[in-house]
């Protein structure tokens, strides 16, 4: 009697719960288990015995495993974006520091879902990579943007074409930086990575003394 009751407040829980809540819900689920599996490895089956809904329920938010997979790694390119918008008006020498923290305590609180948005790049399926590559190219441009409206950055924002290699180039590094990270027992300090991100990005960033190499 006692499970059954449990059961039925169980039921009660889930409907009070809001499309978006729900919807949430399942992302997270996926997040935590595309992070530490191959997106051919991790079932719809799964997904919903998780969350504790029906099969049919997760296909009624997401009509395919790929569609499932994309709104994950969607979800995960919307937050990081957020977590390193500029401050406009404000140098980004003088952010960067800040924006690193920022986006470090994101990457070590959400480790599944920093984890799953990168496992896009080895999917299967065209439409998924697209999302992946689509966030990736959202924050090269938030940086370009970023140093565009810097007039302390004039010198560097002219050259476009080098500036977008090396911010791309940056964003690799950083990405394969927070990955090992995350791999560390013991984990290297934030600070650490933060000091390091940030130096590469400058350095990368800072055209060479009387255009000697």
């Amino acid at each position: 009697m006692g499970e059954r009751q449990g059961g039925r407040t169980r039921e009660r829980t889930r409907r009070r719960l809001s499309t978006e809540e729900r919807r949430e819900e399942l992302l997270a689920v996926g997040a935590r288990l595309f992070a530490s599996s191959a997106h051919e490895d991790v079932s719809i089956e799964q997904v919903a015995e998780i969350a504790g809904v029906s099969r049919g329920l997760l296909y009624h938010y997401f009509p395919t495993k790929n569609d499932f997979f994309a709104a994950v790694v969607e979800r995960e390119s919307r937050r990081m974006l957020r977590l390193t918008a500029a401050v406009p008006g404000v140098p980004v020498r003088e952010q960067l520091t800040s924006g690193l923290d920022c986006f470090l305590e994101y990457v070590e609180s959400h480790a599944q879902g920093f984890r799953a948005f990168h496992r896009a790049e080895a999917a299967g399926d065209p439409a998924v990579r697209r999302v992946y590559q689509e966030g990736l190219a959202a924050q090269e441009r938030q940086i370009l943007d970023a140093l565009a409206a810097d007039p302390e950055a004039a010198s560097i924002a002219g050259d476009v074409p080098t500036l977008r290699i090396a911010v791309r180039g940056w964003l690799s590094f950083m990405v394969t930086v927070c990955l090992e990270w995350l791999a560390e027992e013991p984990r290297m300090p934030r600070d650490h990575v933060r000091d390091l991100c940030a130096r590469a990005l400058l350095g990368a960033i800072t055209p060479p003394r009387d255009g000697h190499c």
